[in-house]
């Protein structure tokens, strides 16, 4: 089991751009959505697909900390089960910006139902890890459910 610790921001203006080292194209849809887990397909750059089940609830009582499991899955397979999902497909490019103390931004910009939307994520070691936010950084909302990738999916 892996934990993830990650806190979310809207972007403000372009200048993450200059510091872009690598994207990836991203689709991506919920298998299943509620209760004490969510499970989501995502297929990258139309070459790899990866299942994740995310837990509902955080761990340990740290808001910003909550169960992962993630596993590689043949593609066609993850093509297949776009079939199966709830809601929308979400469509997105990330793309990695250099945050300092071997941490990595990654900006994701929204196409289709969400154009214009984008944010920010930085995974972190420890709920109370420091970061230091660019002048790029918007409004944090790690604590607002209407921008997790679930939610994305179920409203325009």
């Amino acid at each position: 089991m892996t934990i993830e610790i990650e806190r979310k921001f809207l972007v403000d203006g372009d200048g993450w751009r200059d510091g872009v080292t690598g994207s990836r194209r991203i689709r991506q849809a919920y298998l299943s959505k509620g209760g004490a887990a969510s499970v989501r397909i995502r297929l990258v750059d139309e070459r790899e697909a990866r299942l994740t089940v995310k837990a509902a609830g955080s761990v340990d009582g740290a808001a910003l900390a909550r169960a992962e499991f993630e596993y590689p899955v043949p593609f066609e397979h993850a093509q297949a089960m776009l079939d199966l999902r709830i809601g929308r497909i979400i469509e997105k490019t990330r793309y990695l910006v250099p945050a300092g103390n071997g941490r990595v931004w990654e900006v994701d910009v929204f196409d289709g139902d969400h154009e214009g939307l984008i944010l920010a994520e930085i995974e972190l070691d420890a709920a109370d890890e420091h970061v230091v936010l660019p002048d790029w950084i918007g409004r944090e909302v790690t604590d607002d459910p209407g921008y997790s990738n679930a939610v994305l999916a179920q409203v325009g």
